[in-house]
Formats: structure tokens, C-alpha cells, sequence
């Protein structure tokens, strides 16, 4: 069960006992509900924590990661901090449990190699926290087996997150980087790209919801020689587009490109011109929109 926003006041509370709570990353992110700070935020999210339950905990800010801490002792959470996986290459990877010095809650744990279809570093942190819940689950009992892990990984499809597709035969890569944390990612992996058949600089088309932290996005994506396309996101409460293009070149002002457009179709055709790389992101709502209305077309 997923929360849906913090921990402390979620409906997943319901569960009193839940097998383990896990807490992927703490950013700053609905912050006008849950609070101003890493701290507050990461006191909300601490609150899917319970009693003597099992946890696994993701690479967090220190400040966030002292709170959560502090919320596992007093809780008594046995609690598993995994760290990536190691990249094999050829979209292969290797987890090595992490033991809980106090509680040994990872003794009876082994190292499992697995395919790692999901592109882009993060998903060697994600993958990490998921065989860490699994191995917990075996340990209390439930029969899953290092085939049905290795089966499971191989099969995982997650639309709109580092996905390549393409619009009017034109390729372009999309993802929701919808907050400065999966922004921060996505950046990564484009820097990683080694296509030189992209001229510099890529084009952004992005849409961000107004609740959002638009100058944290554009911080940790848009660079000198950039070009940017920005679009509303339908049928959401979107961020205006003239706003974010003020926004954008105060942020940076060596964009090689920054216009509005009325929509996203509009947007992506006039992207798709250059030989840049095109990306489409800045909202979840936006990319599955681009989904709903046809890629590859």
C-alpha cells in the first residue's frame, strides 16, 4: 500500500501491523501540507513507522535521516539502511544485504544477482529497497524464491519514468521528473547519454503543476545552450507557462530557447525540429497525457 501523501495522517494507517514500512527517499515535496523543511517533512513520513514492525530505509538527507532515526528507536523497528546494487553492466545488477548490527535483522540474507530493465542509477537504489523488503518477507515465512525475484525484476515496466518512445518518428525520452529530487535524476541519467548523434544542449518540453517546486526543477535541469518548451499540463491545476518562462531565465539565462506553447502537441512538434535530444517531463499528469494521446505516432 502506498501512502498517498506524508505518513503520520495517511489512510494506509489502518494497518496497525503491517509486514514493513519502508520509506524510499525524504524531498522536498508537498511541503505547503507537511512542512517547510526536510525535518518537517521527514517527521510526517516517519509516521508510517509502528511498533516492532520491520523497515527499510532509503539513502536519505542527513537532516530527514536524523528524524527517521529517532522515530525507529523509539519505535524499537528492526530496520534494514540497504545501499544500491551494484551495476554488472548489461542491465544486470547485484544486491548485498546490509546487516542491522543491533537487531541482525539481515543474517539470514544472501547476495542475489538480477536483470535491471528500469534505466538511470536511481533504480539501483529502488531495486536495493525492494529485495530488502523481500528478504524480510522470507523471513517471516513467506516462500519466494531467487527465481521468482530474478523473474520479477526482468518483467518490471514503469511508463513514464526514463521511458524512450518517440513522437512523429521522432525519438525522445520521457519522464515525470516532477519534483528537484527525480529532476535531480533525470538530469543524471541524460548526462550519461553517450549519442552523439545529438547536437548540444537538449530540449526540454516541460509542465509542472503549480504546487510544485518549479525553481528547484529548472535548477537541476536546465543548462547553458538549452532550449525549453513549456506547456500546460491538462486538466490539472498547471503552473502558467508565461510564469515558468520568467522563472526559467532568471534561473538560466543562457537558453538557447524559451517559449510557451498552447498545448503539448504543439509543443513536441516544435522540439522535435533540431537534432537535440528531446525530453519530455516536469509532471507525472503531463506524461500521462503524452501516453494517453499517442507516442510513437
Amino acid at each position: 500500500m502506498e501512502v498517498g501523501l506524508g505518513g503520520r495522517l495517511d489512510a494506509t494507517n489502518v494497518c496497525e501491523t503491517p509486514l514493513a514500512s519502508i520509506i524510499t527517499s525524504v524531498s522536498r515535496e508537498h511541503w505547503q501540507v507537511l512542512g517547510p523543511t526536510l525535518t518537517d517533512i521527514a517527521g510526517e513520513k516517519a509516521g508510517i513507522l509502528k511498533l516492532n514492525c520491520p523497515a527499510v530505509i532509503g539513502q536519505l538527507p542527513l537532516e530527514a535521516k536524523t528524524v527517521i532515526e529517532k522515530r525507529i528507536q523509539q519505535l524499537n523497528c528492526p530496520t534494514i539502511w540497504p545501499k544500491p546494487a551494484l551495476d554488472l553492466g548489461q542491465n544486470w545488477a547485484e544486491y548485498h544485504p546490509e546487516l542491522d548490527t543491533k537487531r541482525n535483522l539481515a543474517s539470514a540474507a544472501v547476495a542475489i544477482k538480477y536483470p535491471l530493465p528500469l534505466l538511470g542509477e536511481v533504480q539501483l537504489m529502488n531495486s536495493a529497497i525492494a529485495i530488502a523488503t523481500l528478504q524480510i518477507l522470507q523471513q517471516q515465512g513467506w516462500q519466494i524464491s531467487e527465481t521468482a525475484i530474478q523473474n520479477g525484476m526482468a518483467n518490471t515496466k514503469w511508463p513514464g519514468r526514463l521511458q524512450w518512445t518517440s513522437w512523429r518518428n521522432h525519438k525522445i525520452l520521457v519522464d515525470g521528473a516532477h519534483n528537484p529530487a527525480a529532476a535531480i535524476a533525470l538530469r543524471h541519467y541524460v548526462d550519461t547519454l553517450d549519442d552523439f548523434s545529438f547536437q548540444q544542449g537538449n530540449s526540454w518540453v516541460m509542465g509542472i503543476l503549480s504546487t510544485k517546486d518549479h525553481a528547484d526543477i529548472f535548477k537541476a535541469l536546465l543548462k547553458k545552450g538549452d532550449r525549453l518548451y513549456l506547456v500546460p499540463v491538462p486538466d490539472h491545476s498547471s503552473a502558467e507557462p508565461e510564469e515558468l518562462a520568467k522563472l526559467a531565465l532568471t534561473i538560466c539565462p543562457e537558453l538557447s530557447h524559451c517559449q510557451t506553447y498552447p498545448d503539448l502537441a504543439v509543443g513536441l512538434d516544435a522540439a522535435i525540429t533540431g537534432n537535440n535530444l528531446t525530453v519530455l517531463c516536469g509532471s507525472l499528469y503531463l506524461a500521462g497525457y503524452f501516453l494517453r494521446i499517442g507516442g510513437d505516432r
